[in-house]
């Protein structure tokens, strides 16, 4: 499935997601697509957005996300991922589906009583976070590159205002 539709999946399950372990699974489904595109960006995609991309693709590794139990028993959904059709419409959906995801953890932590589970929204929100500053990277190293023009900046011979 392609990068956009599975995105566009983990923000209609978010947002149908009741109460705390939904939430849960959900914020834990969009860090793993999180990984998973940015994996993907850093062996294929645009040269300048690979550095950002293998940084995106490591976050949150440590994490247990697939030992959830709401994850498990319906696996992963980044494992479904095909191919990113546009890179600038899959960041900007990721940015869109973790900004949600940060929210709707916040609003998990604040009504919480359990300690085990507040810092399991504390951990998830970090790596929201730090996912949607990576994803942030490179939509701005997208847009320079647009505005740099299809040589990225760099004159030709032609163009040169250097003397010979």
């Amino acid at each position: 499935m392609e990068a956009e539709r599975l995105i566009e999946v983990g923000r209609r399950a978010l947002a149908d997601s009741r109460g705390a372990l939904d939430v849960m699974a959900e914020a834990w489904q969009a860090q793993t697509l999180a990984r998973t595109v940015g994996s993907r960006l850093a062996l294929c995609g645009p040269r300048e957005l690979r550095g950002e991309a293998r940084a995106l693709g490591e976050i949150g590794a440590g994490c247990a996300a697939l030992d959830h139990p709401m994850v498990r028993s319906g696996g992963a959904r980044a494992g479904q991922l095909s191919g990113i059709t546009d890179v600038r419409t899959a960041l900007s959906g990721l940015a869109l589906l973790l900004g949600e995801a940060g929210i709707a953890l916040v609003g998990v932590a604040c009504d919480t009583g359990e300690d085990g589970l507040y810092w399991q929204c504390i951990e998830a929100m970090d790596a929201a976070d730090e996912s949607l500053d990576r994803v942030h990277g490179m939509l701005r190293r997208l847009a320079e590159r647009e505005r740099d023009g299809p040589c990225g900046g760099i004159r030709g011979p032609a163009s040169s205002t250097a003397g010979p």
